[in-house]
Parts: structure tokens; sequence; C-alpha cells
């Protein structure tokens, strides 16, 4: 039976509550997971560089889908959660790895007709760092006004220089729409002159299913 994925944005009743869980369940491995990632979130729909300290998300990869969906039956009634949204996620092709991991092996096939969710990841290079915190602002006003963006948020974890993105678009012409305009185009173009990333990941999944909301509402909805 192949693999499926899934991506969790939790809010918390505040940052206390959402940082110990960031250090506790890191400890902490569920039944049937094969991968995941515990991570910090940016502000809002900022994908640059910053911190909003009560919200965390979760990247997974599950053996079966039945193990996701007994995490998501054990996680349901935690306490300190205001807000939580959950996607489950098929493959569709990328490139690249999470240390040293190939997220998309063994995925479950989804199709692409429909919406589009899309994970990055890169590990920035110290000497980079500088280089890195310019080019995103600009990027991120451009992604926050792109056509057919459902949501979107940074992501990272630690040490720090680890970041990426998750978002989630209407369909794959709009996606491909932002990653063809000129900044973005731009940026990509540096990163791979100047050796912005240790190790990078893009990654595109069909998300079938979702539940809860993300900032009051259910993005797919």
């Amino acid at each position: 039976m192949a693999r499926v994925a899934s991506f969790h944005v939790v809010r918390h009743a505040g940052a206390p509550t959402a940082m110990r869980r960031l250090a506790t369940d890191r400890l902490r491995r569920p039944p049937g997971l094969a991968f995941g990632r515990l991570l910090g979130t940016g502000r809002g729909a900022d994908t640059g560089p910053s911190a909003d300290l009560r919200r965390t998300a979760l990247f997974a990869v599950w053996h079966t889908a039945g193990d996701l969906d007994r995490y998501l039956a054990a996680v349901a009634a935690r306490p300190g959660v205001v807000e939580r949204y959950d996607v489950r996620l098929r493959g569709l092709g990328g490139h690249g790895s999470w240390r040293g991991v190939d997220v998309l092996d063994d995925l479950e096939p989804g199709a692409g007709d429909g919406p589009i969710a899309v994970l990055t990841r890169a590990g920035v290079r110290m000497g980079a760092w500088r280089s890195f915190r310019r080019a995103g602002p600009p990027v991120s006003t451009e992604l926050a006004a792109a056509g057919g963006l459902l949501a979107a948020m940074g992501v990272g974890e630690l040490p720090v220089g680890r970041l990426g993105t998750f978002s989630l678009w209407s369909d794959v012409v709009a996606m491909r729409a932002f990653a063809s305009s000129p900044r973005h185009r731009d940026v990509v173009r540096r990163t791979r002159q100047e050796r912005w990333y240790g190790e990078e990941l893009f990654a595109r999944f069909e998300p079938y299913g979702a539940s809860g909301t993300w900032d009051g509402r259910d993005p797919l909805a």
C-alpha cells in the first residue's frame, strides 16, 4: 500500500504552549509515521524570515492512510489548541530532499487537475544568509498578490537557516504563473548561480481532503 503525506497547521492558546509542543512532540513518534518534521511558522502569509510564536506546523509522511486517520483521532481533543487545519496529500512530483530523505518516494499518486499544494524547503548556507534575507520580502509580496493563491505560510526548523514554505493553489496554471513571475524567477536564478542552498526540496501534491480552519477558513472549500 502506498504512503500518504499530510500538512498540519496548529494555533495554540499562547506562545508557551506552542514552544512546549515544539520541544516535547519532537520526542514522540506516532505509530505509522515514516517521516515527520515539526516546524515553526512565519507571521500570517509572510514567507520571509519572521515568527508567529503561537502557531506551529507539521509535515508528515505516513505508511498508510489508516495511520494518518489514527493520528488525527489522537490529536483531535488536545488541550490548548484554539485552531487547527489538517490537509491530506498525494504526490505529484518534484525534486530534492529533506535532510537526505526523499519525501516523495512511494507516495500514493495524485491527480493534477484540481487544487495544488506546494512544499519548498532549503538549508541556507551561512555565507548566503544576508542575500537570502534581502531577497525574501519582494518575493513574499509578489506571492501574496498572485492570482489563484489560496493560502501560504513560511515555515522553519532548527538550526537557524532551515526554511521553507507551504502554499495552496487553485490549480497548476496559477502555480506555474507565479513560478515564472519576474522576481521569483530572478531569485531562483540567483540561488543556482550563487549557491545559496546546501540542500533544497520542491514538492507538489494533490490536497485530497482537509478538515478544520486556517486563519478562520478552509482555503480549499
